[in-house]
């Protein structure tokens, strides 16, 4: 039988917080004790090292099929687990868009031949993501993590009551991005005081949390479990504050550079482009003041892979959308945790247990579960290089950061598919 002894680790999560050693044999985590006997295992000794179950992120582009220049099942799922992550959510912006179960069928397939790590596919909320008429829920709920058409707001309320009212006949999700498109006026950066000093179009902050508004009263009355994805204002934490009071189907994430970074920290070029985008200090302090008081719940990567190319025409010009995999723990523990604002185990929680409890992703660290397990590096410390990544996309805004806890092993359905 083959094992696998994890030793001298600190286990976090799942109510652990002390030293324990961690033993795998197949696919199962069959003994967590200290001091566990060898008795023949491969033995990993995780001295001076965070041991968590595998994190999960619910907002992942793996970009295939359709775009496989900018990202591959693969080198997305290698990333991932260069990571720490051993279960992501693929968002649904693909051709073809997985918006039936012959389309859903065809990026399964690609996921059952490449995939290192564990991958639940979205399907969209609507036809080809276009906004005019919802799939067929009851068909694809049973295959999928929720329903999603990242990248586009659905901008008919109609739509959006109907979809709502299928999904909570499932009790499956609605993984939702948020944006007024009328309220954009061709903008690509904050509206804020850098676009204004440097010439470049905004995008209000309206943009985002008008959308949530209307979408959170809908949810609360059909009774939906509904997540906004990537918020990024003031306004927004404020909002899914209130809702969560009201029912605790409502939830949301927000990403690694809304925490870390604001329009202060912007510069001419493309690694520093996203949607939403970077907003002002004020907004990244409410974000911290939302995963501080439980607002949000969930810290979620929006790893958004494009090529080089791409990302090389400046803020006006780049696609949209940075990597974020290979950093998410990193940066996090960083700026959150050894600064004081957050412990170890909050973080955790927003990277691995509440997605995982959120969207019935299963998985806990305890004896009898799966073998997924992660183990980060939180005393040496070590400098982000892009060329390190296994993503095919090299775009951060973290790029030359100092910063603690690299992942060393990352073991899935007790196999390791990451060792350094």
């Amino acid at each position: 039988m083959k094992k696998l002894l994890i030793k001298n680790g600190t286990l976090i999560g799942n109510g652990w917080h002390c030293k324990s050693d961690i033993l795998i044999e197949e696919n199962l985590i069959t003994a967590i004790a200290e001091h566990l006997p060898e008795n023949n295992a491969e033995v990993f000794d995780a001295t001076d090292c965070i041991v968590s179950y595998g994190l999960a992120d619910v907002h992942v582009h793996l970009r295939e099929p359709g775009f496989s220049a900018k990202e591959t099942i693969e080198t997305g799922t290698r990333a991932a687990a260069h990571g720490g992550f051993t279960t992501i959510c693929a968002m649904p912006n693909l051709i073809p868009a997985p918006d039936s179960i012959e389309t859903l069928f065809v990026e399964e397939q690609l996921i059952n031949q490449q995939a290192v790590v564990e991958v639940r596919p979205y399907a969209t909320i609507t036809l080809e993501r276009k906004g005019e008429t919802v799939v067929d829920v009851e068909a694809l709920h049973s295959r999928v993590a929720g329903f999603s058409d990242d990248g586009n707001g659905i901008q008919s309320a109609n739509i959006m009551k109907d979809a709502m009212w299928k999904v909570a006949r499932t009790d499956s999700i609605i993984a939702a991005h948020c944006e007024v498109k009328s309220l954009l006026r061709n903008g690509y950066i904050h509206k804020g005081k850098y676009a204004i000093r440097h010439g470049h179009q905004g995008i209000c902050s309206k943009s985002e949390y008008a959308q949530i508004a209307r979408d959170v009263k809908m949810a609360l009355k059909q009774g939906c479990r509904y997540h906004v994805c990537h918020i990024s204002t003031a306004e927004s934490v404020d909002i899914i504050r209130n809702a969560k009071h009201l029912s605790d189907k409502i939830s949301c994430e927000t990403a690694p550079h809304y925490l870390t970074l604001s329009e202060n920290e912007l510069q001419e070029d493309g690694r520093f482009k996203m949607n939403p985008p970077l907003r002002s200090d004020n907004d990244r302090k409410a974000l911290i003041e939302g995963i501080v008081d439980g607002t949000i719940e969930v810290i979620a990567t929006d790893h958004a892979p494009h090529t080089a190319e791409e990302k090389s025409r400046g803020l006006k010009d780049s696609a949209m959308g940075i990597v974020g995999l290979e950093t998410a723990f990193a940066v996090c523990y960083t700026k959150l945790v050894k600064t004081g604002i957050i412990d170890i185990e909050k973080l955790i929680s927003l990277l691995c247990d509440n997605p995982r409890r959120i969207f019935g992703l299963g998985g806990a660290l305890q004896v009898g579960e799966r073998a997924d397990i992660a183990v980060f590096d939180i005393k040496r410390p070590y400098k982000i290089n892009s060329k390190d990544f296994f993503s095919k996309g090299k775009s951060t805004p973290f790029e030359g950061w100092k910063v603690y806890g690299k992942c060393r092993l990352t073991v899935y359905n007790g196999e390791i598919v990451w060792k350094a």
